[in-house]
């Protein structure tokens, strides 16, 4: 289920118990987002399933930047057999385009924008050497494909790799904080 950034913020207001968890990379997190979320990035819940069996008994208001990885994590919830958890439609974009309140740390490039700038470089490095070396051009073009492909499925191999550097892991929180933040009670909360 989706829900619009006023209804969560009503949500939120009549349950004290919601939960509000962000599924961004740790850098993302940093550098804005809604007030009393909790940071488990989307990698981090894959890598750690096992964990996210019967962790929780509070609904779920899962943030990501426009809603696409928010809902990839209420799939794995769901695989996990947990429920009550909904999506935040339009992610932290339309939170803010609607003026609610955000936390902001330090400024960060967000992992669209890496990817613009890693995608666009190799195009551009491939298609200059290719006037030296004409087979550069497949390079160029298999990262077409890719941004081509990432477009048709809603899906992106380079956000995969880029979301492991270390600049974007810097103060993810531990796989213990899973079961913390999705665990049950008031006593997780932050």
């Amino acid at each position: 289920m989706l829900l619009h950034a006023a209804n969560v913020e009503r949500l939120v207001a009549a349950d004290p118990d919601v939960r509000l968890v962000d599924v961004r990379t740790a850098s993302e997190f940093e550098t804005v987002r809604v007030p009393g979320s909790h940071n488990l990035p989307l990698d981090l819940l894959r890598r750690h399933r096992a964990q996210l069996r019967d962790v929780h008994d509070d609904p779920v208001v899962l943030i990501c930047a426009t809603g696409t990885r928010a809902r990839q994590a209420r799939g794995l919830l769901a695989e996990a057999g947990l429920g009550n958890v909904t999506v935040l439609d339009g992610g932290i974009g339309e939170w803010t385009a609607n003026g609610h309140a955000v936390t902001r740390g330090r400024a960060r490039w967000d992992l669209e924008r890496q990817v613009r700038l890693t995608a666009g470089s190799v195009v551009l490095a491939s298609v200059l050497a290719s006037l030296r070396w004409p087979r550069w051009r497949w390079l160029a073009a298999f990262v077409g494909g890719g941004l081509a492909f990432a477009g048709l499925t809603n899906t992106c191999g380079l956000a995969r790799v880029l979301r492991l550097l270390p600049y974007n892991r810097a103060g993810e929180p531990a796989p213990s904080r899973i079961g913390e933040v999705l665990g049950a009670g008031r006593s997780a909360r932050s």
